[in-house]
């Protein structure tokens, strides 16, 4: 999907940035069901409407299978909690806390992937830079370089490969000898020309002035009432949840029994905050969305 369709994108870096920072943090320290369920159906929604198909191949391809593996593998190695389900060949009891314990480290592994999916969609090198050029300007430019590579590296892959298949050295064609000699040869390519990148970027930025005392620099972003609003939202939601989480709100374990907060009043609101939080691009792109719905019926 066009980057330009996204409407929390469109916000200022800052909001952006601070989103993200919360979202991945919640879902990194949060073990409570209700919180493990609101960040990943949140993360796989956001991720499906910037990605479109591909966001859903990938989730099914790769994430699914991943957190069944996951969830699946832990009770082979986790032995602890008081409800014994079964015993195993080598006589370790299988129980039922070891298996939700498994289920909720597979959602979290899951739900951190997705929001760095979005994350990388959404803050773009040119808002990085924005944010840590002045703070620290050679890890911004480390940071871009790194974000930018990965997507560069495909591309200039597929390049090499297209070119060495038109000379007879397809990687896929020959013996196994052959394939590793065609495959070592792009490899070694493909370094050479990402080393000879390195360079030429850090050339081009220095010979600009970049990182010396008191350069300038030009932003095309201007923090509005918008920005504000949509800040002190998130900040709100976020602390609210933090509040509840230092004061027992969102209390829940897995050993050796399973307990933890659910049906209270103070409970229940600190799982609808999480959820609000972690929907709002969602919500402002769905927002978005009617709005130009309503004018192209209105023409």
């Amino acid at each position: 999907m066009n980057m330009n369709k996204d409407a929390f994108a469109g916000f200022h870096p800052v909001v952006n940035m601070m989103y993200f920072t919360v979202v991945v943090v919640f879902s990194m320290f949060f073990t409570h069901p209700a919180c493990l369920g609101a960040s990943l159906v949140c993360a796989v929604a956001y991720s499906v409407y910037l990605n479109g198909r591909k966001a859903v191949r990938f989730t099914l391809v790769f994430m699914l299978p991943m957190l069944m593996a996951t969830a699946m593998l832990n009770p082979l190695f986790n032995h602890e909690g008081s409800t014994i389900l079964a015993y195993l060949p080598d006589g370790n009891p299988l129980t039922l806390e070891s298996m939700l314990y498994g289920v909720a480290a597979a959602t979290m592994l899951v739900t951190v992937i997705s929001w760095f999916s979005c994350l990388n969609a959404v803050m773009t090198t040119d808002k990085f830079v924005y944010l840590f050029g002045r703070i620290a300007p050679a890890l911004s430019l480390m940071l871009a370089m790194a974000l930018r590579f990965v997507p560069r590296f495909k591309v200039q892959l597929k390049v090499i490969a297209d070119a060495q298949k038109c000379v007879g050295r397809n990687a896929s064609d020959g013996n196994l000898l052959q394939k590793a000699r065609h495959g070592i040869r792009m490899l070694s390519i493909m370094v050479t020309w990402a080393l000879e990148n390195a360079i030429e970027t850090a050339d081009s930025m220095k010979s600009r002035g970049y990182g010396l005392p008191g350069r300038t620099a030009f932003s095309i972003y201007r923090f509005d009432k918008r920005d504000r609003t949509a800040l002190a939202f998130i900040l709100a939601c976020a602390t609210y949840v933090a509040a509840g989480a230092v004061t027992g709100g969102l209390y829940f374990r897995y050993f050796p029994t399973i307990n933890g907060v659910w049906g209270t009043p103070y409970a229940i609101s600190i799982f609808i905050s999480h959820l609000a939080l972690g929907a709002v691009p969602v919500i402002l792109n769905f927002r978005e969305d009617l709005v130009w719905k309503s004018i192209a019926l209105k023409a």
